[in-house]
């Protein structure tokens, strides 16, 4: 069939496969160009592996550290006349990558938050690698079914306090800058959230794999957060999604102290604000991203995930200098928050609305991205083809 996009609010509900593989040829020839990754780590596990930051996690390790590279994440397939995810698409092409370099990489595709994925992926790590050395918790889902109690959870994007919170929104449909309003969570919805989104899942996967023996000496694990400026707070630090990341944090320094003994250590690492399914949905998020890559991209230090999750492994959790700040997070956001380039899009923010965004923002970059997500886009495919949305993922066969 021919694919096209078909975008309904901030998800679009098709993606091409052959533009997915592009996609992922794309950030192979990133890490490719800049060399092979010192020192770096051979057996991978990256739980939440099919987009965004995990999946650039696991092509980082497997193509700039020639690693053997397992990844757990929840898609689903094409079928004859109807499309699988981008997710989908995306391992299928890693996999073929990986295959044709002669990497090893074996894929697992289900329920991430349950004892059963656990248990599965547990086994073929045994059977497949013997260990890891290397664990990426990159995992983002609007739910959770907790494995002990049954009970789900759904997270909420809302501010904490007694009043409702306003700030400037970017239409991602039209580029119509407006106003959103967005009234506060209460306790329950603040629980649910650290429930789904904070760290409980992440040390669970770890407790599982220490116990099992399965873990490397000196094995890192990564989990991934965002501060970001002001002018987000409201709706992402000093907010739900921000509470649950407090939680990612405690739970960073108690995995510390249980990875001690294997000479292990466990990060949080704050990255950079970036066009992924997960950030569109945030309100307020896309507006301050547009104006960001118009600031990066003059100066010159604009990067997409690959660059991100390439340099986190490159000059920071392999090179013996993580850089770690005052509560101990690895920082590969530093180029975003610069003082003088928050200045100057904490200047543009006060400024924009929809006649001058064109001008102050770069809307045509952020659609552009968003439309990379789902494999639309991208030079050198031929959209206008016939295509085969039931391919499938090569380990999953």
């Amino acid at each position: 069939m021919i694919v096209a996009p078909k975008i309904r609010g901030f998800i679009c509900t098709t993606a091409h496969p052959t533009g997915c593989a592009k996609h992922i040829a794309d950030q192979i020839a990133v890490v490719k160009s800049r060399g092979p990754i010192a020192n770096g780590p051979k057996k991978v596990l990256v739980v939440g592996s099919s987009t965004g930051y995990g999946l650039s996690s696991r092509i980082a390790a497997a193509f700039g550290s020639g690693a053997a590279t397992m990844g757990v994440f929840f898609e689903k397939p094409g079928e004859a006349e109807r499309c699988g995810t981008a997710g989908w698409y995306n391992s299928a092409a890693f996999e073929n990558e990986a295959k044709a370099a002669g990497l090893y990489a074996r894929s697992f595709n289900g329920d991430a938050f349950s004892d059963a994925m656990k248990t599965t992926v547990i086994e073929a790590i045994k059977a497949d690698l013997g260990q890891v050395d290397c664990v990426i918790y990159s995992l983002a889902s609007p739910r959770r079914t907790h494995p002990k109690t049954g009970e789900v959870f759904k997270s909420v994007l809302k501010p904490i306090g007694s009043a409702s919170y306003t700030n400037k929104n970017l239409n991602t449909g039209n580029g119509v800058v407006n106003e959103v309003t967005i009234d506060p969570a209460n306790e329950d919805e603040i629980a649910q959230t650290v429930a789904v989104m904070g760290g409980e899942d992440w040390e669970m996967w770890i407790d599982a794999l220490q116990s099992a023996g399965v873990l490397a000496e000196g094995v890192q694990t990564v989990a991934y957060s965002y501060i970001g400026p002001e002018v987000t707070w409201p709706i992402y630090k000093n907010g739900t999604i921000g509470r649950a990341k407090e939680d990612l944090e405690r739970v960073q320094r108690v995995l510390d102290g249980k990875l001690a003994p294997l000479k292990g250590k466990a990060w949080v690492s704050v990255n950079k604000a970036l066009v992924t399914q997960a950030s569109s949905a945030i309100p307020v998020v896309p507006l301050y991203i547009s104006l960001l890559y118009k600031a990066m991209k003059a100066e010159g230090t604009h990067e997409d995930c690959i660059e991100q999750m390439d340099r986190l492994f490159r000059e920071r959790l392999y090179n013996g200098n993580p850089q770690p700040d005052e509560a101990g997070r690895i920082r590969v956001d530093d180029w975003e928050m610069k003082p003088a380039l928050q200045e100057l899009v904490g200047k543009r923010w006060a400024e924009v609305n929809t006649e001058n965004f064109a001008e102050l923002g770069d809307f045509e970059g952020y659609q552009t991205s968003f439309l990379r997500l789902f494999g639309f886009g991208l030079e050198g495919v031929d959209y206008n083809a016939e295509v085969d949305v039931s391919i499938g993922v090569p380990s999953l066969a």
